[in-house]
């Protein structure tokens, strides 16, 4: 193992303690004022809504995510070279990845969100589209391209431990993160070409696993989405909570893509 330096030792701490955090939208107050009108946010949102937008945004989110700036701001010629390059480098081009989503997610959450209810329908693949391009484009900023199968899993994964509704459920998550971060170090090209039919996910056990990712971010959504749907409310709300989505998908794919660094650079196990 190679030892850390104290910049990637403060990082450590840091994705234990996002790690251990307490998702957002798990606070008891703020469930009691969205209550009135979850029911009305469901109905708009059905569950099969949102498996379609992550079946397409996934997609779409990776063609979004152009490489050009981030090859010329990190100084390289392939994104690859970022796997083994700098860590503190890798951040700052993360920092500016979320923060144009940020803003980006804002405008759109501010303009959809002066319909209240109406533009929710509009809103919702919108902002799992930015949702997924930004995991892709925080994942080119640590070398890391979304190539195969186990690759499209881990996105899937980080969405998943960003829009959990339990501390349960980040867990789960975070331990499907771990597994397929194993299953990718383990790969070499020669197994891949082996046990390819192995190894790829199963139609049926694709289509399962999206139905109930799709039902957690349905309510995790549905949950930060219900303010907006009231008139007027909705118009000064819907910035703050689109930006507030993206920046919680920000920082898990900054302290996933983070930890996945490092156990590859070898200078951790894991965290």
């Amino acid at each position: 193992m190679s030892s850390l330096t104290k910049y990637e030792d403060e990082q450590v701490r840091k994705i234990r303690e996002w790690k251990g955090k307490e998702p957002s939208v798990v606070s008891k107050k703020f469930g009691k004022v969205v209550t009135p009108v979850n029911w009305l946010v469901q109905k708009v949102i059905p569950p099969a809504a949102i498996r379609g937008a992550i079946d397409a945004a996934n997609s779409t989110g990776k063609w979004l995510s152009d490489t050009g700036d981030i090859k010329r701001n990190g100084k390289i010629s392939e994104i690859r070279e970022l796997r083994d390059k700098d860590l503190e480098l890798s951040d700052k081009l993360t920092d500016s990845v979320h923060n144009w989503a940020i803003g980006m997610a804002t405008v759109e959450g501010a303009a959809t969100g002066f319909g209240g209810i109406l533009l929710i329908a509009v809103d919702i693949p919108a902002i799992v589209t930015l949702a997924m391009r930004t995991i892709h484009k925080i994942g080119l900023c640590y070398g890391y391209e979304s190539l195969d199968e186990n690759d499209n899993q881990f996105i899937l994964g980080i969405l998943a431990a960003s829009g959990a509704n339990s501390v349960a459920e980040k867990v789960a998550a975070l331990t499907t993160l771990r597994s397929i971060e194993v299953t990718i170090a383990k790969q070499t090209w020669k197994a891949m070409a082996e046990k390819a039919a192995e190894q790829q996910i199963s139609k049926e056990g694709a289509i399962i696993a999206i139905k109930n990712l799709a039902k957690q971010i349905g309510i995790n959504i549905t949950k930060r989405k219900a303010l907006q749907a009231i008139p007027i409310i909705g118009a000064l709300v819907g910035g703050f909570v689109n930006g507030w989505y993206i920046k919680d998908i920000g920082w898990a794919a900054h302290r996933a893509f983070q930890e996945r660094w490092l156990i590859d650079n070898q200078k951790i196990l894991e965290i």
